[in-house]
């Protein structure tokens, strides 16, 4: 079965930086897509990035200069690194993985927190 393993995250002032990584296990890593979603309180989860399986990357236009998605096949991580945080920042990340074949998957979630 597949496991999403998430660390990182924690609390900042704003312009502060946070790296999120999230360890998969049971899943082909190097045919999966690997995204970050985030859920605000009382608001929708919604896409943050997605590494893609071939190599390329997208981030949602409020995140783009600031935050960089990594995917390290050796290691079968995928990493957030999120940089000049903003209080509209603050959310659970929650690893996502969309594999070629297969089910999809979603880690634990972490808490982020931005403080002005």
């Amino acid at each position: 079965q597949v496991q999403l393993v998430e660390s990182g995250g924690g609390s900042v002032q704003a312009g502060g930086s946070l790296n999120l990584s999230c360890l998969a296990s049971g899943v082909k890593f190097t045919v999966t897509d690997m995204e970050y979603y985030r859920q605000a309180p009382g608001q929708r989860r919604e896409l943050v990035a997605r590494a893609f399986r071939s190599g390329g990357a997208y981030g949602r236009d409020s995140v783009k200069g600031r935050f960089t998605i990594s995917k390290d096949d050796a290691k079968r991580t995928v990493h957030l690194q999120m940089n000049n945080l903003k209080p509209e920042d603050t959310a659970v990340d929650y690893c996502h993985s969309r594999p070629l074949v297969g089910d999809d998957a979603w880690g634990q979630g972490t808490q982020v927190t931005v403080s002005s």
